[in-house]
């Protein structure tokens, strides 16, 4: 059995407030990865081209105010 079976097995056995409990923490924990890997494409460069493609469509005022 794989990792991730065994805690979809466990997962499956919690009460309802240790699943409220569970979705509170893997939320958080789902966004500091996101955030980590985000930082991680900063620093390595990956979004300098998006970036770049932004400022210039707000310089060729194609963009609206949200």
């Amino acid at each position: 059995m794989s990792t991730v079976d065994e805690i979809e097995t466990a997962v499956s056995k919690l009460s309802p407030e240790e699943q409220v409990r569970f979705r509170r923490w893997f939320f958080e924990f789902d966004a500091e990865q996101w955030d980590e890997q985000i930082e991680r494409d900063v620093h390595a460069g990956r979004l300098d081209q998006l970036a770049e493609q932004a400022l210039k469509h707000l310089q060729e005022g194609r963009c609206k105010p949200l």
